[in-house]
């Protein structure tokens, strides 16, 4: 059950908002609260109500690089000196799925570091019980550009906009598996469900 919420989140932060994963994504929003034990269920649950519909136009604006990008979703742009697309994190990153057999094809050719494609990575790994391969992810590939990359989203948009408020549920979930990732031993999809 945990894996509904990267699946769900990675879904709307990688895939245009008329896309079929979008819009399933979109038609579980509602009961994502349901899928974990959010440290504040009730502002989860308030939140993935109110959303509004998400618009094509942010989402190409924000993911797409129509323009300038204010929040690009890439992780090696946080973490490489150069703050480059395809830095030497996207070829560390890649470098680990392959050894966990997982072959990402991109039509666009675009790195395989975006975002929401991290979490739906996530969600596989926790779907496959591959707990150890799920902490790998986090703690070595997405948590430490997650929270600039969430902040610089939110500061990209305004407080009424879709993408803020999934912004800020993403900053949620991050944020309690930042804490079960911290004790390794306990970091398991069971155990996050059970302990939080």
């Amino acid at each position: 059950m945990l894996a509904v919420v990267p699946r769900v989140l990675g879904s709307l932060f990688y895939y245009p908002p008329h896309s079929v994963p979008a819009l399933s994504a979109q038609q579980d929003l509602p009961s994502l609260a349901e899928y974990f034990s959010w440290a504040n269920p009730v502002q989860i649950h308030t939140l993935c109500q109110a959303l509004p519909e998400p618009q094509l136009e942010q989402f190409s604006l924000l993911f797409e690089g129509i323009g300038e990008m204010p929040a690009p979703p890439w992780g090696s742009v946080y973490l490489d000196p150069e703050q480059i697309v395809m830095g030497e994190s996207t070829l560390a990153y890649r470098q680990f799925l392959q050894q966990h057999s997982i072959e990402v094809q991109l039509a666009n050719h675009e790195p395989e570091d975006q975002f929401g494609l991290m979490l739906l990575a996530l969600a596989h790994f926790l779907e496959q019980e591959q707990d150890s391969a799920a902490l790998a992810l986090l703690t070595d590939h997405l948590l430490p550009w997650a929270d600039q990359y969430l902040q610089q989203l939110k500061s990209a948009c305004s407080e009424t906009d879709f993408y803020y408020g999934l912004a800020i549920i993403a900053e949620c979930f991050l944020t309690q598996l930042k804490a079960h990732a911290s004790d390794k031993s306990s970091f398991s999809h069971e155990g996050i469900v059970t302990e939080c």
